[in-house]
């Protein structure tokens, strides 16, 4: 007992008291919405693992992913009874082995050598930022018309959350700053669409909070991690290095 206390110490010492306070006061929340307003299970422990994995990653901890495999795979299944197709697909498709990718490049860039929990992080340059914004609305608009096909819901919000995550995930394994706009725009995207799923009947409160988390977790994960490629002196940097 004394070593698990000891353990979890250690791995609580460089946490900030906003980062302690966001992760208590959300899972108060979603407890909350469980006990209170009858919201499921799965719903709960799908928000819970997600809160963790995304306040981990914004403090650049390679742990993350370990938490992301469970998240994706429930996630899937929850947007698969609200018939988001995109959802489906990029989680299981794409997020679920990226977790695997992910910890195995952040793996290889640790601060302070092996056994270390965080990661070196860097920035684009203004060129390659341009670049990706184009990239991102042509996907956008081609794979709208794709699942508009398929007849699910909202085509257009399912495809701007499931472009801008498959490339935010993309740059966050090469542990890039800016995929942190892209995940505010996904969070924004997000709460709206499982907002109108509650709308039509759905149950799943919990993931209106949890977009709503990550929501406020992106924007101070935009922050910090400007504040540690800068201490990294990861200035403007290729994405491809």
């Amino acid at each position: 007992m004394v070593t698990e206390r000891g353990a979890l110490a250690r791995w609580l010492a460089d946490w900030t008291l906003f980062e302690r306070l966001w992760l208590l006061v959300f899972t108060a929340i979603n407890l909350y919405v469980f006990f209170v307003v009858g919201d499921t299970l799965l719903g709960l422990v799908t928000s819970l693992t997600g809160m963790m994995t995304v306040v981990l990653v914004a403090k650049g901890k390679i742990s993350n992913y370990f938490f992301g495999v469970v998240n994706v795979t429930l996630y899937a299944y929850l947007s698969w009874r609200n018939l988001y197709w995109g959802e489906v697909m990029l989680n299981l498709g794409y997020f679920l082995p990226m977790n695997v990718v992910g910890f195995w490049l952040w793996s290889r860039h640790r601060v302070g050598g092996e056994g270390g929990d965080d990661v070196e992080v860097k920035l684009m340059s203004g060129r390659q930022r341009a670049g990706w914004v184009a990239v991102t609305a042509v996907a956008v608009v081609v794979y709208g018309m794709f699942l508009d096909r398929l007849g699910g819901n909202l085509p257009y919000w399912d495809s701007a959350s499931t472009v801008m995550s498959v490339i935010a995930m993309f740059l966050m394994v090469r542990r890039v700053t800016e995929q942190w706009v892209l995940w505010i725009a996904v969070n924004v995207v997000s709460i709206y669409m499982w907002g109108f799923a509650l709308s039509e009947g759905g149950t799943d409160v919990s993931m209106v909070v949890m977009w709503s988390a990550y929501l406020v977790n992106s924007v101070y994960g935009l922050w910090n991690w400007v504040r540690l490629a800068r201490a990294d002196g990861g200035g403007q940097r290729l994405l491809i290095d």
